[in-house]
């Protein structure tokens, strides 16, 4: 099923992925309620990380903002697998982003505008959300930027 998100998607160039699989004991989304919540998604494209290392120092802080990008659209698949819909998200309620930083690299609420961005222009104002851009030390298989979303969803319409 595709809507206009997924029209708005496609004139923006992007294609939603495949939902990336679980690399461990979890799923990629869950709903409860009005809400959907997504682990944290890595920035996999076809099943590898394009990037590996520290934000600062191995990768680019634009590196890391297209990143945070293909997180972004990486968890609005994960959305889109538990909805059937993107049409049916009524906000993205928070975004939490995670950058695997060097020692020195204070930029990651820049880093982390590449999703919020991403999340703006495809979603218009529903995209519009509460962040945290936190910076750790590691993320899991080296990746550079992890991100997850919290999301609220309408009611589903009647045909």
């Amino acid at each position: 099923m595709s809507g206009a998100v997924e029209a708005r998607l496609a004139e923006l160039g992007l294609t939603l992925p495949d939902v990336v699989p679980p690399l461990a004991a979890y799923q990629p989304a869950v709903r409860s309620g009005a809400y959907v919540f997504t682990a944290g998604q890595l920035p996999l494209v076809d099943g590898q990380l394009p990037l590996t290392g520290k934000v600062g120092a191995e990768v680019t802080a634009e590196e890391a903002t297209e990143l945070a990008q293909r997180c972004a659209l990486n968890g609005l698949a994960a959305v889109k697998s538990v909805v059937g819909d993107l049409d049916r998200v009524v906000r993205v309620v928070k975004v939490t982003g995670f950058v695997a930083s060097a020692p020195d690299f204070t930029g990651q609420p820049g880093v982390l505008n590449g999703a919020s961005e991403l999340l703006g222009a495809v979603l218009g104002e529903a995209g519009v959300h509460a962040r945290s851009a936190v910076g750790v030390a590691v993320l899991p298989l080296d990746a550079p930027v992890e991100v997850e979303l919290q999301v609220e969803i309408g009611a589903e319409q009647q045909v």
